[in-house]
């Protein structure tokens, strides 16, 4: 899969060398500014950020640091271009993690471009298909907020009847549904809190989002109603139309399965005591097999105050 380079530049000559120089590795993909750029890079995460280094501009340096503090982009490797009339930057204070001289651009852009990504791809882990964090992140992340006596929700989503789809379509297609339920968590996530929110990729077809916890619910019921309205661009035409798919089951059986849905399982620190997010991670998975339960997509939420949840018997 082609790694994405996401340019902030307004030289215009020194976005065309970058595009000649990563063509084969990366797709560029250049932004006049951070501020235009910030939609596509929560977005897309890109694997590197090339940043024309205007160290002068503090706006300029404060968008990046925000963006680098936000648990997602934390490991997002910046390479920032140096003019040789700059002076040179406290990288104490600025977030990036290589630099190059723009009169050496020629030489030294590709390897130093390379190893940046490499740097970040052995020391966190990410998801590559999503390009989200993954479990470890997540525990981190979970555990942070409990220690620190945080108020704040969890969610756990998790795809219906994506095997069928993924046996049905193959694994490229399959892929895209990973992605695009990423990319759509992400993005409904960071418009809802822009700020200490968190979208994790456990694996597979299951995601996790950590925000405040007045904000988890409506978000929830957000990110359901959005998917969907998407989902049935992923199946053919005849399939939309009878609004199902003949697949195989996990018993190896031919049968008929419904349009994939979203099932999503949230809990708060609001309204019970957790100290361990094993704790907390146990009762959101509580909550998901609810949701999982009742037929396309939908959330249900832990209200319950103090007390252990019990799932209720099948009739």
């Amino acid at each position: 899969m082609m790694k994405t380079a996401v340019v902030i530049s307004r030289d215009t000559a020194l976005v065309a060398i970058t595009e000649r120089i990563l063509d084969g590795i990366c797709r560029v993909v250049p932004f006049s500014n951070i501020q235009s750029g910030l939609d596509y890079i929560y977005s897309i995460i890109p694997n590197l950020l090339v940043v024309d280094a205007a160290f002068d501009d503090p706006h300029g340096v404060e968008m990046l640091d925000t963006l680098k503090s936000d648990p997602i982009f934390t490991h997002l490797p910046v390479l920032a271009a140096i003019d040789e009339r700059s002076s040179m930057p406290d990288w104490e204070t600025v977030m990036a993690e290589d630099y190059v001289w723009k009169a050496q651009i020629e030489n030294d852009l590709l390897p130093r471009a390379k190893l940046c990504m490499l740097r970040s791809e052995r020391v966190v882990e990410v998801n590559p298909l999503t390009r989200l964090p993954g479990n470890i992140s997540i525990i981190r992340t979970i555990q942070r907020r409990l220690d620190a006596g945080d108020l704040f929700g969890v969610a756990y989503a998790d795809l219906d009847s994506f095997k069928p789809y993924n046996d049905h379509y193959g694994f490229g297609r399959g892929d895209e549904v990973i992605k695009m339920t990423g990319r759509l968590i992400l993005n409904t996530v960071k418009n809802s809190q822009a700020k200490g929110s968190f979208v994790g990729h456990i694996g597979g077809d299951d995601f996790i989002f950590v925000m405040d916890a007045d904000l988890i619910d409506d978000t929830a019921s957000e990110v359901v109603t959005a998917f969907d309205r998407i989902i049935a661009t992923f199946y053919d035409a005849s399939d939309r139309e009878t609004g199902s798919i003949v697949s195989t089951d996990r018993q190896g059986h031919r049968k008929s399965f419904p349009l994939m849905s979203l099932s999503i399982g949230v809990t708060s620190s609001k309204n019970r005591a957790f100290s361990h997010y094993g704790e907390i991670t146990e009762a959101v998975s509580e909550m998901k097999r609810l949701a999982k339960r009742s037929k396309g997509s939908c959330y249900r939420s832990d209200k319950r105050q103090g007390m252990q949840i019990k799932e209720p018997t099948r009739a």
